[in-house]
C-alpha cells in the first residue's frame, strides 16, 4: 500500500474508533453526574473500561495497517488495580498512542493533566471529562509574582482533581518537559541534556505533595524512536520501523510526599535535584535507545 494511502486509512480508521467510544464514554459521564456511591464508582469503571476497548481497538488497527516493531521492557510486574505515577521523556505525539499502548492490560487507564480550555474540544474534551481527566488553570511565576493571593491554588486545585482516584485505580502521567523535544528549544533553554529538555518539576511535585502516599510505585518510561525524529504523519504512513519503550520502577524517597517540594526552599531544591539524577541517567540510555542498530 503506498505511504500516503496508508496514512489516510489509518487516521481515518483511529478517528471513527474515538467517535465511537469516546460517544460511549460521554453517555457515563452524564450517568456519573446523576449517580452516587457505589453505584457512581460502578459508573467510573465501566467507563474506563469503555476507554481501555478504545485503546485496545487502536493497538488492533496499528497492527493491521503499520509494520512498527514494538521493543517494550520494565512494565511485567504492574498490578492493575494499583495506583501509579509515570513520567516520561516527551519526542512526539506518537509518546501517547505508546504510552497508552504498552501499559493496557498491566496498568488501569492511563490519566494526565490537561489544558481547561480543551474540554471543550468535540468529542475527545467531554470524554476525557466524563474519565476524570484532570483539567487544570495553571498560574505562570510572572503571574503569581503580580498575584500573590493566588500562590499555593494549584496544589489546592491538583489536591481536589486527584481526591476523585482514592476508591478507583490509576495510572497518571506526566510529561515533566512539558513539551515535546526539539533541538530549537534545546538551544533555547540551554538544555545540559543531548536527547532531552530540562526537566520541569510543578506537575510531578503537585502529585507527590497530593497522593503520593496513596501510589503503589512510581515508574520511569524511556521513549525512543531510533533512526531519527518522529512525526504522526510519519507512524501511520507506516515509516517508524521500530519503537523502543523502557520503564523502571522508581523508589520515591518519603520526604517528597510533602507540599514543601511545590515551593520554594531546600526541600524543592532535593527534589529537584532527584529528578535531574534520574534525567541524566535517561539521557544516558537514550543514547544507546537511540541507535539504529540497537537491539
Amino acid at each position: 500500500m503506498l505511504p500516503a494511502l496508508r496514512g489516510i486509512v489509518t487516521l481515518v480508521l483511529l478517528l471513527l474508533n474515538l467517535c465511537l467510544w469516546g460517544s460511549l464514554v460521554v453517555v457515563i459521564g452524564i450517568l456519573k453526574l446523576i449517580t452516587r456511591g457505589g453505584l457512581r464508582r460502578r459508573v467510573i469503571l465501566l467507563g474506563a473500561r469503555l476507554a481501555e476497548s478504545w485503546v485496545a481497538i487502536n493497538d488492533r488497527i496499528a497492527d493491521l495497517m503499520l509494520p512498527t516493531v514494538w521493543d517494550v521492557e520494565g512494565v511485567e510486574n504492574i498490578r492493575y488495580d494499583g495506583r501509579y505515577l509515570i513520567i516520561s521523556n516527551h519526542v512526539s505525539w506518537v509518546d501517547i498512542f505508546a504510552l497508552f499502548r504498552v501499559f493496557h492490560g498491566h496498568a488501569a487507564f492511563i490519566r494526565f493533566f490537561l489544558k481547561a480550555q480543551l474540554i471543550w474540544f468535540p468529542i475527545l474534551g467531554q470524554a476525557c471529562w466524563a474519565l476524570d481527566f484532570p483539567f487544570m488553570k495553571r498560574y505562570s511565576p510572572e503571574y503569581l509574582a503580580h498575584h500573590p493571593e493566588k500562590r499555593g491554588t494549584d496544589l489546592a486545585t491538583t489536591r481536589r482533581s486527584l481526591r476523585r482516584y482514592r476508591h478507583v485505580p490509576v495510572a497518571i502521567l506526566n510529561f515533566i518537559e512539558g513539551t515535546r523535544v526539539t533541538r530549537e528549544k534545546q538551544l533555547d533553554q540551554e538544555s545540559p541534556y543531548r536527547h532531552l529538555l530540562r526537566p520541569r518539576i510543578g506537575g510531578v511535585g503537585f502529585v507527590l505533595a497530593s497522593m503520593g502516599e496513596q501510589l503503589d510505585a512510581m515508574f520511569d518510561v524511556t521513549l525512543a524512536y531510533p533512526g531519527g525524529d518522529v512525526e504522526m504523519w510519519d507512524f501511520v504512513t507506516g515509516r517508524v520501523p521500530r519503537i523502543v519503550v523502557r520503564a523502571r520502577r522508581l523508589e520515591v524517597p518519603t520526604e517528597f510526599f510533602e507540599a514543601a517540594i511545590t515551593e520554594p526552599g531546600p526541600e524543592r531544591d532535593r527534589f529537584k535535584e532527584w529528578i535531574e539524577a534520574i534525567w541524566a541517567a535517561k539521557d544516558a540510555e537514550l543514547d544507546v535507545l537511540t541507535k539504529p542498530t540497537s537491539a
